[in-house]
């Protein structure tokens, strides 16, 4: 387009040819910086000039000045109309993220160009209007036959990957064959959105090893420009191993994602969300890093609204995890103010709320959501529900869960309502929503076709439970009726009748011994059991030979064998060196030594029986009978030890710890020697 341009150009403006030549040439070689400058060397010429005002906007477009180049487009509308650069405006404002105005430019222009459904196609998928692109490249592939239908059938699986991830559509099969990683990427895509995981990632490993094989035929691509394009196909690999449970895994390949640093901004938010979901309310410190990858600028424009969503949902919890009351409160308001509709934030703002010991407050915003969108009512009322068991109001609990219509006929809701009246001991409301789901299910069966099934597993087993219920709480005449009509739909149901002879015989044993008429005889009862194989049996043959054992002749020579094997068992204890049989053991050798009634100390002489005992300072009562210096001549200087009369009599004496002990200088001597030989030992 460049080069035509600039011929036209030519023959239009005389005055200028070496100028537009050179626009020309610099067109041809891709220095469109060079073209620019000659460009607007013609302008300065002929400021009105069709032709140069079109050069300079496609040359402001390679060079990424788009901004610039709508500039130029805005400032000349009379003279660049819609027919002569429709495609160049819309593309502008596509890049630019305004999305909206390049449908409308798009959609304005009188001729739909082969340039333009190729855009309009990708402004329909950065809408997500999926079915109307869909529809946009089945036409561009039908009718065109260039070097760039690849690029096509890889953006129409593109479109299918996104309606069975996002609409969860199950996608057509298009006749695609998967010769590029690409396609076997999508391709893997659509597979994660329909929960084929196995078969998603063995896509997911064809599509890594055609990408290898592609980018290592060029000598120029090193190895980590390789991991950088597989970087994307393996985070769909952890995404796959998240879904499946393997955490460890998936934590580890996001990690190794990371650390390569890619630049797709959108991969990278991805990827830290879904790390941070691992995470949960664990690692906080390393969630709090990983999502300001998330708040990465351009994000927004990488990722489809609900990714974002997800991703404003994650921030919220993290930041009630992170006990930043203000922070969630405001982004689960925001939220909320997104999507009114939506279940997260209100349950968000709810569990902030209980975390703060706010329950009533918690239950009244759940309550007054249910009144705003009934269409949510049962998901709001069973967190309701939650809450008051946690507060101990099973009472209250019941019945926010019997008013959720739609699910109390359900056979877990009944369960769950059942154990719940048992535990307060509210038989009459028990066995009242027993009565009721059953009602429920024989009015549907009458509302039914007249083939329906009258014997419904569902119903049948609920009649079965609540008369089970009835008989185990005394309940016989009422649980009599339910067996009945159980028996009335199986006559041939011998547990049922044995149940319902049970309960009779003790409300009316006449009627009882006529219902017993209808069990089976004792013949057509027996089982048909192989006697010799049942006594051959492991078990059987170890319990006759156990019961042999004691049995015959030799039953006391065996029972004094079998004394003289456990006798063998016993390990003898080992003696002392100088033990003798012939004197009677010490009764006291379990005692220590100092506690023996016969210790009378050691051997006088010895240095460490100089050693005090006691606070430091102190004297013992050993060491005062043996100084000589304390005669019954000389006061004593302190009281005895055990002399409580001395102790209260004399009110001036010094107490023993406040005394300087006799020898002190020489115990500091010695205890100063014993800390030099402290690595020989202790005392």
């Amino acid at each position: 387009k460049m080069a035509a341009a600039a011929a036209a150009g030519g023959a239009g403006a005389a005055a200028a040819p070496a100028l537009w030549s050179e626009v020309n040439r610099c067109g041809q070689n891709g220095d469109f910086a060079r073209a620019l400058k000659s460009v607007n060397k013609i302008l300065q010429i002929s400021k009105d000039d069709v032709t140069a005002l079109q050069c300079k906007v496609v040359c402001l477009i390679q060079n990424g000045n788009f901004k610039e180049a709508l500039g130029v487009i805005n400032t000349h509308t009379k003279v660049l109309t819609s027919d002569v650069i429709a495609f160049e405006k819309a593309y502008c404002e596509y890049r630019l993220n305004r999305i909206e105005n390049a449908l409308k430019t798009i959609q304005s222009a009188s001729q739909q160009t082969d340039k333009l459904k190729e855009l309009y196609g990708q402004v329909l998928y950065r809408l997500e209007r999926y079915d109307d692109c869909l529809a946009a490249y089945r036409d561009l592939i039908r009718n065109s036959q260039d070097e760039y239908e690849e690029e096509r059938k890889t953006n129409l699986s593109a479109v299918v990957a996104a309606q069975s991830t996002w609409e969860k559509v199950m996608p057509e099969d298009l006749g695609l064959r998967e010769a590029t990683y690409e396609l076997c990427y999508n391709s893997a895509c659509a597979l994660i959105g329909q929960g084929k995981l196995n078969e998603a990632m063995k896509k997911l490993q064809k599509a890594e090893e055609l990408c290898r094989q592609s980018l290592s035929e060029d000598s120029d691509v090193t190895e980590e420009d390789i991991e950088a394009e597989l970087a994307i196909i393996h985070g769909q690999m952890a995404y796959i191993m998240q879904l499946q449970g393997r955490t460890e895994d998936a934590l580890q390949l996001y990690n190794q994602i990371i650390k390569l640093k890619p630049t797709d901004v959108g991969l990278l938010a991805v990827i830290a969300n879904n790390i941070i979901t691992i995470n949960k309310d664990q690692n906080v410190f390393d969630s709090k890093k990983k999502v300001k990858l998330t708040n990465a600028e351009g994000v927004e424009h990488k990722l489809s609204k609900k990714q974002l969503q997800a991703i404003e949902f994650n921030k919220a919890l993290l930041a009630m995890y992170t006990n930043q009351a203000d922070q969630c409160r405001k982004l689960s308001a925001s939220l909320q103010s997104q999507s009114p509709e939506h279940l997260l934030p209100v349950l968000i703002q709810a569990a902030q709320l209980c975390r703060e010991k706010q329950h009533a407050k918690a239950v009244g915003l759940l309550q007054d959501f249910a009144d705003q969108h009934p269409v949510n009512a049962a998901e709001i009322k069973l967190t309701m529900a939650q809450l008051k068991i946690a507060q101990g109001s099973v009472t209250k609990a019941c019945m926010i869960l019997r008013s959720i219509e739609e699910l109390q006929h359900k056979p877990g809701m009944v369960s769950a309502l059942v154990t719940m009246y048992s535990h307060e001991e509210d038989i009459d409301s028990a066995i009242e929503v027993f009565t009721q789901a059953i009602q429920w299910y024989q009015q549907f069966q009458a509302s039914q076709a007249r083939g329906a099934d009258p014997k419904s597993p569902v119903h049948l087993s609920l009649i079965r439970e609540a008369a089970n219920f009835k008989l185990k709480h005394g309940r016989k005449k009422e649980a009599i009726s339910d067996l009945e009509e159980l028996w009335k739909q199986n006559p041939k149901d011998v547990h049922t009748l044995a149940q319902l002879i049970s309960a009779y015989s003790l409300v009316d044993p006449e009627k009882a011994k006529v219902l017993s008429k209808h069990l089976p005889s004792s013949d057509t009862m027996s089982l048909k059991v192989d006697v010799d194989a049942l006594e051959n049996s492991h078990g059987a043959t170890y319990v006759r030979k156990k019961a042999g054992k004691l049995t015959g002749d030799n039953q006391q020579k065996e029972q004094g064998q079998g004394e003289v094997k456990k006798k063998k068992k016993k390990k003898k204890g080992k003696l002392p060196k100088n033990y003798d049989p012939k004197v009677t053991p010490d009764p006291e050798r379990w005692l220590p030594m100092r506690e023996r009634s016969y210790y009378r100390g050691r051997k006088k002489g010895k240095k460490k029986d100089q050693v005090g005992k006691g606070t430091q300072g102190s004297t013992t009562a050993g060491s005062s009978e043996l100084d000589a210096s304390r005669t019954a001549s000389s006061p004593p200087t302190s009281p005895r030890p055990g002399s409580a009369a001395a102790v209260s009599a004399t009110s001036n004496v010094i107490p023993p710890r406040h005394q300087k002990p006799a020898g002190a200088p020489a115990t500091k001597k010695k205890q100063q020697q014993k800390k030099k030989k402290g690595a020989k030992g202790g005392w």
